[in-house]
C-alpha cells in the first residue's frame, strides 16, 4: 500500500490495515481478563495477585516503554516499528499460554501490553499523517474502532473459545486447560492476521514546527510550555482510563461471583455490549471532534468529552446494579462514554500538538494512563473491597472507584477546554 495523501477516503486501505492491527493487539491484551477465574483456580492466585497480573503488568510496560516508544515514533520509520511491536504482543500471548507461575504470567502480560499500547502510539501518529486535520476525527474513529473491536473480541472470542475447548470441540489443543488453549489459538491466528501490515508505506509527516530529531531538552521545553492545556487533559483522560480499565478487569469476576455466571454464559452479550457501545461511542467521538473544530470557540473540540464524562459518572454504578440487565445497560453506557473521550483526546493531540511532539506526547499520555489507570485502579478496587469487608464487596468497591474517577474526569476535561490552543502551531497560552 502506498501512503495516500489528500483525504481519509484515499487513505482508506492504509487506515483499515491499522484498524485490523489495533483489533488484534487489543484482543491479545484483553484475552486474559475473560478467563482469569480459571487461571486463578489452576495457579492458586488471590484477587490481589490477579490485580497485579492484570493491572501492574500493563502499568510496568506503559510506564517503562511508552515514552521511549513515543520518541522512536517521532524519529524513525513507524511502519517497521509497528511490525516489531505486533510480533512482541504475539510472543506475550503465547507465553501466557505456557505460564506455570504467577511470575511468568506477569512477564507475559507485560510483553503483550508493551506491544499493544506501543502499536497504538504508532497507529495514531500514522493516521494523523494520512489525512488533513479537519478529517482526523473520522480517520481516528476507524483506528479506535479497531481498539473497540479488540476489547469486545477479548470477551466474545475468548469466552467462546474457552467453552469450545472445555467441551472438547477443539481436539488439536484439547490437551491444554481451556484458558491456556484460548491463548494458543489467539496467538496463532494473530500471526496470520498481522501480515497486511507489511504492505503499509511510511507517509510524509505534516505540521512540523521544528526539525525532526530535535534534542530532548528542546522537546521537553515545548511540552512544558503547553502544560496549562496538557495537564488537565492528562487528568481527564487518565481518570477515564482508571474507570474503564477497572471495569474491564473486574466485570467478569463480578458476574461470576454475584450472579453465578461462567465465561461462556456472558461472553456473547458482554462482547456485543463492548463492541456496540464502543462502535457508537467512537462514531460519536469522531464526528463530535470534527464538528467541534468548525466552531470558533476555544477548546470546542473537547466539548463532547466533557459531556461524555458527565454521563459516565452514574453509569459507573453498574457493579451494584440489581440484575444483569441493568448491569449490562450501565456497563454499555460507561464503555460508550469512554470511547467518546478516548477518541476526542486522540484527535486533540494530533490537531493541537506539533507533529514532532506527538509521539512523545501520546507516549507520555499512555505512560501516565498505564501507571495510574492500569497499575493503580485494579489494585485500588481490591484495596477498597478489603476495607469494606473482603472479596465479597468487590462490586461496591468497583462502583466507588468508577464514580470518583468520573467526577475527576469532568473537572479535567472542563479545564482543558478553557486552556486549549487554537491549532498545532498556535503559541501556548
Amino acid at each position: 500500500m502506498t501512503a495516500p495523501r489528500g483525504g481519509a477516503t484515499r487513505a482508506l486501505p492504509s487506515l483499515l490495515a491499522l484498524t485490523l492491527a489495533m483489533a488484534i493487539g487489543f484482543t491479545m491484551m484483553g484475552s486474559f481478563g475473560t478467563v482469569q477465574e480459571s487461571a486463578k483456580a489452576e495457579l492458586h492466585l488471590s484477587d490481589t495477585m490477579l490485580g497485579v497480573i492484570q493491572g501492574v503488568s500493563a502499568a510496568v510496560a506503559l510506564v517503562v516503554c511508552s515514552i521511549p516508544i513515543g520518541l522512536l515514533v517521532d524519529r524513525f520509520n513507524r511502519v517497521r516499528l509497528l511490525l516489531a511491536l505486533a510480533v512482541l504482543w504475539t510472543l506475550g500471548t503465547m507465553l501466557t499460554a505456557i505460564a506455570g507461575s504467577a511470575t511468568i504470567l506477569f512477564l507475559a502480560r507485560v510483553l503483550t501490553a508493551t506491544g499493544t499500547t506501543g502499536a497504538l502510539t504508532c497507529a495514531l501518529s500514522l493516521t494523523a499523517d494520512l489525512c488533513p486535520p479537519q478529517q482526523r476525527g473520522r480517520a481516528m474513529l476507524l483506528v479506535n474502532l479497531g481498539k473497540i473491536i479488540g476489547i469486545a473480541a477479548a470477551f466474545a472470542v475468548g469466552g467462546t473459545l474457552f467453552g469450545l475447548i472445555e467441551r472438547g470441540a477443539m481436539p488439536s489443543i484439547g490437551a491444554l486447560t481451556p484458558w491456556r488453549g484460548v491463548h494458543v489459538a489467539m496467538g496463532l491466528a494473530g500471526l496470520v492476521l498481522i501480515l497486511p501490515l507489511a504492505l503499509l508505506r511510511e507517509p510524509a509527516r505534516q505540521e512540523v514546527t521544528a526539525a525532526s530529531g530535535a534534542p530532548l531538552g528542546v522537546m521537553a521545553r515545548e511540552l512544558w510550555a503547553r502544560r496549562a492545556f496538557l495537564a488537565p487533559l492528562f487528568v481527564g483522560q487518565v481518570a477515564v482510563v482508571m474507570a474503564d480499565n477497572a471495569a474491564l478487569v473486574w466485570a467478569a469476576p463480578v458476574l461470576t461471583r454475584r450472579f453465578g455466571l461462567q465465561p461462556a454464559d456472558f461472553a456473547g452479550w458482554m462482547g456485543a455490549l463492548v463492541l456496540g457501545s464502543g462502535f457508537i461511542g467512537t462514531l460519536l467521538g469522531g464526528f463530535a471532534a470534527d464538528y467541534g473544530q468548525k466552531s470558533k470557540r476555544r477548546g470546542s473540540l473537547l466539548l463532547g468529552a466533557v459531556v461524555a464524562a458527565i454521563i459516565g459518572v452514574p453509569a459507573a454504578l453498574f457493579p451494584v446494579a440489581p440484575d444483569t440487565v441493568w448491569f449490562g445497560i450501565a456497563f454499555a453506557v460507561l464503555s460508550l462514554c469512554g470511547a467518546i473521550t478516548g477518541l476526542i483526546t486522540s484527535v486533540a493531540l494530533t490537531v493541537l500538538i506539533p507533529n514532532e511532539l506527538r509521539g512523545l506526547c501520546i507516549g507520555a499520555f499512555i505512560a501516565f494512563a498505564g501507571l495510574i489507570g492500569f497499575g493503580i485502579a485494579p489494585s485500588l478496587v481490591t484495596a477498597i473491597s478489603g476495607w469494606l469487608g473482603g472479596e465479597a464487596r468487590l462490586g461496591s468497591a468497583l462502583a466507588i472507584v468508577g464514580v470518583a474517577t468520573g467526577v475527576l474526569a469532568v473537572a479535567g476535561f472542563g479545564m482543558a477546554m478553557r486552556t486549549a490552543p487554537r491549532n498545532a502551531v498556535d503559541e501556548p497560552i
